[in-house]
């Protein structure tokens, strides 16, 4: 079973994690791009991940994930985010929830071992497919664009 104890102790704290994320996205080399993007925007996004993380990790489906992220991914191209930044910051903030539970302490309990295994595992899944999905939002904006552009000419 899911350490639900860790995901609800997220929720909980979803917006000092959601500023920190912010702050890494601002300060980091690997996600120069993101400065582009409103700071609000940002901010509400990962705070939305993090607030409704049991929902993201047990309630969504394969479709409703595809659609948030595919939407981020072309929104991101709309914006001129490099595709590099987009996913560093996607992996980024999984670190970063990741770093947060270590600092808490609270992955530190050997009666819980295997729900903090099956946490990282869930985690892992929505992380991959939200890289997937936003890469591929992102690349049919560019050919959108693109398309559009020749139209054009």
């Amino acid at each position: 079973m899911i350490a639900l104890r860790l995901v609800r102790f997220i929720e909980l704290h979803s917006d000092p994690l959601a500023r920190g994320l912010l702050e890494k996205f601002l300060h980091s080399a690997q996600t120069e791009d993101l400065k582009k993007v409103p700071a609000g925007e940002l901010h509400d996004r990962s705070h939305a991940i993090f607030f409704n993380l049991s929902d993201w990790l047990m309630g969504k489906s394969e479709a409703e994930i595809e659609r948030l992220y595919t939407e981020i991914g072309a929104r991101r191209a709309a914006q001129s985010v490099a595709l590099p930044h987009l996913l560093a910051a996607i992996m980024m903030t999984k670190t970063h929830l990741w770093e947060f539970l270590e600092r808490q302490g609270v992955l530190e309990k050997p009666g819980e071992i295997f729900g903090e295994l099956e946490l990282l595992r869930h985690l892992d899944r929505f992380f991959d497919r939200a890289l997937f999905y936003a890469t591929k939002g992102y690349e049919e904006e560019v050919q959108r664009r693109r398309s559009a552009e020749l139209h054009a000419a």
